[in-house]
């Protein structure tokens, strides 16, 4: 929902249940955005700092199972005709 800033000033109350139950609410100023209102949680998620792939591979289920991710020296790959 877009709200200009007056009324979100009067209606802040409203405003903040309504991003906790439908998400960020856009406040705008003289017709331009200017700040979303959102809950905690959902800032949360935006600030996390993101997992890298390697992240990711070193805390998978995976990692220590034995699989091995490295190519033989003698293996180049697949011919592919372009």
């Amino acid at each position: 929902m877009i709200w200009q800033l007056q009324e979100a000033k009067s209606k802040f109350s409203q405003l903040v249940n309504l991003a906790l139950a439908e998400g960020p609410q856009v406040v705008t100023r003289h017709g331009e955005d200017v700040v979303v209102v959102l809950s905690m949680k959902e800032y949360r998620s935006v600030i996390e700092p993101k997992q890298t792939l390697l992240d990711l591979l070193l805390n998978s289920p995976l990692a220590g199972s034995g699989l091995i991710l490295e190519r033989d020296d003698t293996d180049f790959g697949r011919e592919v005709v372009l």
